[in-house]
């Protein structure tokens, strides 16, 4: 029997899925064919889903811990125990002030039930609140300061239509591998595919040419090219005139990068990056997909800002298969007040991407640490003073999970989680306009229960009064869809739960900034003019390769980062990319294992020699568990808690690096 459902990895395609499902067990995986972006492929993570679904380590009873933290040494217990002591051991902290609880969570699950409901819990008892800005808080922010509250873009349904296509900064055939077909249909009505990424990888070679561009020059890139247009006098300036506003700021900017220096910086051809600005603001469909790896630096929300203002430039929005595309997320205008709660007005902020500073605090120092849907001890920066936190004893953590990752190991109690096959769950999405509503296909293995049953328990058991704190997920979905906002108009909860994804009902056609922006005065900001920012990491003697890490082949994040299939396709251990010229000048060989150094710390890492990789830094492909590595350490070892330019967001590819051989 096929069931349908959604997969809940962070990945902007959403797929609907269709499971298998014989005696009570889910067989076979396969994207459904009925959907209009899925089309009938899933990629080669959800593929495996069941795999992981039965794997021999799926945690089945909650855990109490009996040994050193970080020992991962634990014995069963039954449920009511386990929250009786979580109920006990808030109280007591709580008495004192509610802000020593932190919840640590992301993007695990997409689902909003399981992901988001949960903070309801921790906004009634007045908790430190945690900003969401390990990912996408940069380039959030900055297309929000260009084109205005609500991240929207071009239809990838649209796409076909376009002519000459950007791919810039994102692997899309890993990351966003359901916009191939629409690139494809594409291709084959004549349009052209570029690919800008310092990473050469299966996009690069899919794309018709490649600019292997230097690591952080995006926005010296994009204003060159912005500077082209602008003195061949190519610029939409009608479009400009009725709907932009900063243009003669945005003009000295681009001065200042003429094509020769843009080029020495970036490494490219000054007369390519001139053909093709001539041909962008020439050709009226034409699209830029960008990625969220070109915002994780010191300079990355102005790169992203001068990217994504291009097709402002040009009036490319105007046209069909035009514009840009970051996220489609801008357009779910769900009800979220009453699910997910509000945070109270001058509650403690934590940025997660600091949490190694929040756990040192000792002046109203975080006494109890909830981890649900996230990795920390993985993903967090710098992430040897997070182990050393986490390793606090008189910190509580309590950990909800699918297996013992290496945050696990530090957990006081370990709680099992539910699988997306297991609960119900509501699904926006960041690559699509589709909404999808999935049914559990299975029954939850052994006592894993679902994160919003564990904190309806404790709400219970604390005397919280909140009426949405004990919602089932069908209550959650019915709030959340109760809104009169015109892109949900005809979406009702029952016609969800029937047919289980409907798309938004966006104006037709969809050209979301052909009339400007969402800014109250309808413009588009060009000022401030987006900069090309010096980092205050620069490479040197000590450290002169940049250090940057996009999603690997078989793992999101670290989730599916111990399913054995997947580890043996990914080469088994963790490996970085390094140019021949690198390699040779650190004296490290293809295949041997390298150390990389920085300012926070080393790890031991197999070194493959290719010109993958760009002349001056190091690609770490994907994030892998820290136990499962050479010397059981995160590559976050290596990064450090310093912010971006726009949105307090990540600087995981700001680390500066040496790479040395073995025994040095």
């Amino acid at each position: 029997m096929a069931v349908r459902s959604v997969c809940p990895l962070d990945c902007p395609d959403a797929c609907s899925v269709l499971l298998t499902v014989n005696e009570g067990r889910v067989t076979k995986l396969v994207g459904n064919p009925a959907h209009p972006i899925t089309r009938g492929f899933a990629c080669v993570k959800t593929h495996h889903y069941p795999e992981r679904q039965y794997h021999p380590d799926r945690l089945r009873y909650p855990q109490r811990r009996v040994g050193p933290k970080g020992e991962g040494r634990l014995v069963r217990i039954s449920w009511a125990e386990a929250l009786d002591t979580i109920a006990e051991r808030l109280q007591a902290i709580i008495q004192d002030g509610a802000e020593a609880v932190l919840p640590y969570s992301y993007a695990g699950t997409m689902g909003l039930v399981e992901g988001r409901q949960p903070l309801a819990f921790f906004r009634a008892l007045g908790a430190s609140e945690l900003d969401w800005t390990i990912c996408a808080a940069t380039g959030g922010a900055a297309w929000e300061a260009n084109y205005g509250p609500a991240k929207l873009g071009t239809d990838p349904e649209e796409v076909p239509q376009a002519r000459l296509i950007i791919l810039w900064g994102i692997n899309s055939l890993r990351s966003n591998v359901h916009l191939t077909p629409f690139l494809k249909e594409a291709r084959q009505r004549g349009a052209y595919i570029l690919h800008i990424d310092p990473y050469r990888n299966e996009t690069s070679r899919f794309a018709d040419e490649h600019w292997q561009l230097q690591v952080g020059s995006d926005a010296a890139l994009a204003l060159a090219i912005g500077n082209v247009i602008l003195q061949a006098g190519l610029e939409d300036q009608a479009y400009l005139a009725a709907h932009a506003t900063g243009i003669e700021q945005y003009r000295q900017a681009c001065a200042e990068w003429p094509l020769e220096p843009a080029a020495a910086l970036t490494g490219l051809s000054a007369e390519r990056i001139r053909e093709v600005a001539l041909w962008l603001a020439r050709e009226p469909r034409s699209f830029i997909r960008v990625g969220y790896g070109m915002t994780r630096n010191e300079g990355g929300g102005n790169a992203l800002r001068a990217v994504t203002l291009l097709p402002a430039l040009t009036g490319a929005w105007q046209h069909p298969g035009g514009g840009a595309l970051l996220s489609t997320s801008g357009a779910f205008a769900i009800n979220t007040a009453r699910a997910f709660g509000q945070p109270r007005p001058g509650v403690r902020h934590i940025n997660m991407n600091r949490l190694a500073s929040a756990l040192e605090l000792t002046a109203n120092p975080i006494r109890a640490l909830f981890v649900f849907n996230s990795n920390p001890a993985a993903v967090a920066p710098d992430s040897r003073r997070v182990r050393a936190g986490l390793a606090r004893e008189d910190l509580f953590t309590v950990v909800l999970e699918h297996f013992q990752t290496d945050t696990a190991d530090y957990a006081d109690l370990l709680l099992p989680a539910t699988t997306f096959l297991e609960h119900p769950d509501l699904y926006t999405a960041y690559g699509h306009y589709y909404l999808q509503w999935a049914e559990p296909v299975v029954a939850p293995l052994a006592e894993a229960r679902p994160n919003s049953w564990v904190f309806r328990e404790l709400s219970q058991r604390l005397g919280l009064t909140h009426q949405g704190l004990y919602w089932d997920a069908e209550q959650v979905a019915r709030e959340l869809l109760n809104t009169e906002h015109p892109n949900l108009a005809g979406v009702t909860f029952e016609r969800l739960k029937q047919e289980g994804f409907i798309k938004l009902a966006l104006p037709q056609p969809f050209r979301p900034y052909a009339q400007g922006s969402h800014f109250p005065d309808g413009k588009i900001r060009f000022a401030p003019a987006p900069q090309q920012l010096t980092f205050m990491e620069q490479p040197s003697a000590d450290y002169p390769l940049r250090l940057i890490s996009p999603p690997g082949s078989h793992f999101v994040n670290t989730s599916m980062g111990n399913i054995a299939s997947l580890l043996k396709a990914a080469g088994g251990e963790p490996q970085v990319l390094v140019h021949p010229a690198d390699a040779a000048r650190a004296g490290v060989k293809s295949g041997t294992h390298g150390r990389i150094v920085s300012a926070q710390g080393s790890i031991i890492r197999r070194t493959i020699v290719s010109e993958e990789a760009v002349e001056g830094a190091l690609i770490a492909l994907g994030q892998w568990w820290p136990k499962l590595a050479p010397d059981r350490r995160s590559l976050n070892d290596l990064t450090s808690e310093r912010l971006t330019d726009l949105g307090g967001g990540s600087t995981f590819g700001n680390a500066v690096v040496r790479l040395e051989p073995l025994g040095v």
